[in-house]
């Protein structure tokens, strides 16, 4: 445990932190640029993505990762949020796409919002949970986080694991690892679903709806071609990118695939307790565990 808390604190350490004013460092706006708003500076700054009846708006990353991780601090819409979904997700591109998925789901004031992760390999998706949190995601800053290694995918809300998907390949089930990601965030009004299965609407009468992001942390393997990903990414060749230029404070690459570490690719211990206790506390809805929807078990629910 404290070789592993040593590790995590070094690693910590080296992530580049890029506050609201520094938010074009890493990230452009990907739609409606007039509802993306950035406000301060330096720690105090943050970004905000609004939505009214004429849209929502958008965000994603100016480099695409191969492994690595990703993380936001997120405060959510307040209030009567029904109807609305802001999402924070890693995904590549095209049909056979692979994509990450935060999806905070709106509800009606008094009620909690839900979380729903989700999974995409090459295109396919169906691989939904949802979990109510042991905290108001409206009135202050949490850290949500998605930690992508060859061994598993590991989903965090304040650096506490709320989901673990796990490269089975060995039982012939494909997984995530052979496609570069961008990373997304958005705000949108999906009330045909979000709440309560879609019977409750988005009330137009409390917007804008506004999402309040800051202290966005990128730390991966930035792919610019397709072929550095085996020699760049896989191998033990120092190339771990930290910043928008792939380049530490000195303008020399890191020193580590600090994902490739034993210690990133299990949870600890105390990790294990931690998952433990949220999907026997929190978890609503697993896809594993639906009969009706599945007939036949998901592959990758066999364990």
């Amino acid at each position: 445990m404290a070789i592993f808390f040593f590790f995590f604190l070094l690693c910590s350490a080296a992530v580049f932190r890029v506050n609201a004013s520094d938010f074009d460092q890493l990230f452009r706006p990907s739609w409606a640029n007039d509802h993306l708003v950035t406000e301060g500076r330096g720690q105090g700054g943050v970004v905000k993505l609004t939505l009214d009846q004429s849209s929502g708006a958008g965000f994603v990353s100016k480099n695409k990762y191969l492994f690595g991780k990703a993380t936001a601090e997120i405060k959510l819409v307040p209030g009567d949020s029904a109807g609305t979904v802001t999402a924070y997700y890693m995904s590549s591109e095209g049909p056979n796409h692979h994509e990450f998925d935060f999806e905070f789901l709106g509800n009606t004031t008094g009620n909690p919002y839900t979380v729903q992760t989700n999974v995409y390999v090459n295109g396919v998706g169906n691989r939904e949970q949802r979990m109510d949190l042991w905290f108001d995601p409206t009135s202050d800053f949490h850290s949500y986080s998605i930690l992508w290694n060859q061994k598993r995918v590991v989903f965090l809300v304040d650096e506490t694991p709320i989901r673990v998907h796990k490269n089975k390949e060995s039982k012939g089930i494909p997984f995530p690892n052979d496609q570069p990601m961008a990373v997304y965030s958005s705000v949108w009004n999906a009330d045909d679903w979000a709440t309560q299965g879609g019977r409750v609407k988005t009330d137009w009468s409390h917007a804008p709806f506004i999402t309040t992001f800051r202290h966005f942390q990128l730390d991966g393997c930035v792919v610019t071609k397709t072929e550095e990903m085996n020699t760049k990414c896989r191998t033990a060749t120092n190339n771990t990118d930290t910043h928008s230029n792939g380049s530490n404070n000195k303008g020399q690459p890191e020193a580590a695939k600090w994902w490739k570490e034993p210690t990133m690719e299990e949870l600890s211990v105390h990790q294990t307790h931690q998952l433990k206790w949220v999907r026997a506390n929190h978890l609503i809805y697993d896809y594993c565990t639906d009969q009706t929807r599945f007939s036949v078990l998901p592959p990758d629910c066999i364990r």
